[in-house]
């Protein structure tokens, strides 16, 4: 008998070293982050549905989490990396450009899973969340990119990212909060 299909989290690109310009700008912005995200990640977690980090390499091309954090870990990285680092029972895998998808297992594991909608969370919203989202959209997966779980360097780059996702990806944008975590619907009571 196969799983019903079911709803999976997919985190990206928060364990970051953040050394690049404006990399404390977003750094502070990711911090912010962590709280809907964990919520969100909690939730996930009692309804038995999977959590997935896709993660830049750095160059390290080994997909091994604690190599990724030893790398990134430094002052402005550290307070995002201790609230958001994955779990043992959390998948992690690495890729070498903006999608998740491009050059990844990412496809070949949520159709593993069964997986229909993909609620995306991370940074930069206006890169790589949104390039995954785009690939996400032409393999036909529902999409959920809550506004308040995405961040980017720049504020109206990450809203004009949200808005092109809403209505061209039909992505729904609605934010997380304590009373709302848009996907009631798709667990089971």
């Amino acid at each position: 008998m196969t799983k019903p299909i079911a709803p999976a989290l997919i985190i990206i690109d928060m364990i970051n070293d953040f050394q690049f310009k404006e990399g404390a700008l977003l750094a502070e912005k990711a911090d912010h982050l962590t709280v809907p995200i964990n919520a969100l990640r909690a939730y996930f977690h009692h309804h038995h549905h999977p959590v997935i980090y896709v993660n830049d390499h750095y160059n390290l091309w080994q997909a091994n989490l604690y190599k990724i954090i030893d790398y990134c870990s430094n002052d402005i990285s550290d307070k995002v990396i201790q609230k958001i680092q994955p779990r043992d029972d959390e998948y992690f895998l690495i890729k070498p450009k903006h999608s998740g998808f491009f050059g990844t297992a990412l496809n070949t594991l949520l159709n593993q899973l069964n997986i229909d909608t993909l609620y995306l969370a991370g940074i930069a919203g206006n890169i790589c969340v949104l390039f995954t989202a785009n690939d996400a959209y032409m393999r036909e997966y529902q999409l959920v990119v809550p506004e308040n779980c995405i961040a980017s360097n720049c504020d109206e780059d990450n809203q004009y990212a949200l808005l092109m996702m809403n209505q061209v990806l039909k992505a729904n944008i609605d934010p997380i909060s304590e009373d709302n975590y848009n996907i009631s619907g798709k667990f089971p009571s």
